[in-house]
């Protein structure tokens, strides 16, 4: 069975009966995890086998797990520190920050693989302008060049954990105020500023280390008067032709703020998908991924197939087995040796 367009989630810590129908709808090709799905490593390993062994190919598995604020999974796992700690100590020491970075991504993509999940949404690729609260320390720094720097060895640690990396939100969520869970933000500069600053690590990473781009649910009113997730401009025009991406592109929640000038959960899927989003996620409303299902009218595609297996983990090693290696007792020391306050608390389920 292919892989469909739906990305959905899950009510509890076990997969219901009419939750395993719902993932064997040939719609559906993932499923995102959070923070009311997790209760242990034992737990969590155990969902999400039971959530592979419903299809073949499996669905794709995938958590937001940034580390800082946004951590799905937090007991029995490493708590990771934001990424803006690492573009912070970029400034002072750039090669020992790489490597920082570089054992960071490997850890926070090793730990996850170890308990069956295919792939985590990061890194961020936003610049921290100390506009956004909703981004804030979650961007590794405010220069592009910096996040580039930091973001692709960050990235390089993940490849070595056999995760492939996802950047959020194209083409940058940095600088307007208002959270697009809320709300629909607007950002109000020309294109060709953004191309130099805020695009900058897309640009430079897009083609040799993300597998997959999320676009930002920011109606950018100089470029395309649509949110850049519904928008042909920024995913077809921009995205796929001017910068060569040939990997897979996932919707924001669709159930966010920021979608719903788009109309019902269906249009929404619909004007997404038409735009030229590979995958979209339908999360937080259970009515409404039923209501997805029965109303969206969708041929299977071969070729958005083959980029979502693309996103399938490789070589996930037993978590007992990780736990005894030198490599990940090295890494948690080197992590919790240069964190900040991991103690940080952001709810975004």
């Amino acid at each position: 069975m292919t892989l469909g367009p739906l990305m959905v989630d899950l009510v509890g810590l076990t997969l219901g009966e009419e939750e395993a129908e719902i993932l064997q709808h040939p719609l559906v090709g993932g499923v995102i995890l959070f923070s009311r799905n997790y209760e242990s490593p034992e737990q969590i390993t155990e969902l999400t086998a039971s959530i592979r062994a419903l299809r073949d190919p499996h669905l794709l598995i995938s958590v937001d797990h940034e580390g800082g604020r946004v951590q799905r999974f937090r007991n029995g796992f490493t708590r990771l520190p934001p990424v803006g700690a690492l573009g912070q100590g970029y400034e002072r020491q750039p090669d020992l920050t790489l490597s920082r970075a570089e054992l960071t991504g490997w850890l926070m993509a090793v730990e996850l693989r170890a308990v069956g999940v295919d792939f985590s949404f990061a890194p961020v690729l936003d610049l921290d302008y100390g506009v956004s609260e909703v981004i804030g320390d979650r961007s590794f720094h405010r220069d592009p060049a910096t996040v580039t720097a930091v973001a692709k060895a960050y990235i390089q640690g993940m490849k070595r954990a056999w995760m492939p990396a996802v950047g959020k939100h194209f083409p940058g969520h940095g600088a307007v105020e208002v959270d697009s869970h809320l709300g629909l933000p607007t950002d109000t500069r020309h294109f060709e500023d953004m191309l130099q600053s805020d695009m900058l690590p897309f640009r430079q990473l897009c083609n040799s280390e993300l597998a997959g781009i999320m676009p930002a649910h920011i109606v950018y009113e100089k470029s395309d008067p649509l949110p850049a997730g519904f928008s042909q401009f920024w995913i077809q025009e921009v995205l796929r032709e001017r910068l060569g991406f040939q990997g897979v592109v996932l919707s924001d929640d669709l159930s966010m703020e920021g979608a719903a000038v788009m109309g019902d959960s269906v249009a929404r899927a619909e004007a997404a998908l038409s735009a030229g989003c590979d995958m979209v996620l339908v999360c937080n409303k259970p009515d409404s991924v039923v209501q997805v299902i029965d109303g969206l009218k969708i041929e299977q595609d071969p070729i958005r197939h083959m980029r979502l297996i693309r996103l399938h983990g490789r070589h996930g090693m037993n978590r007992n087995t990780l736990m005894a290696t030198d490599d990940w007792k090295q890494a948690v020391q080197t992590v919790l040796a240069y964190a900040p306050d991991p103690e940080l608390e952001f709810n975004l389920a």
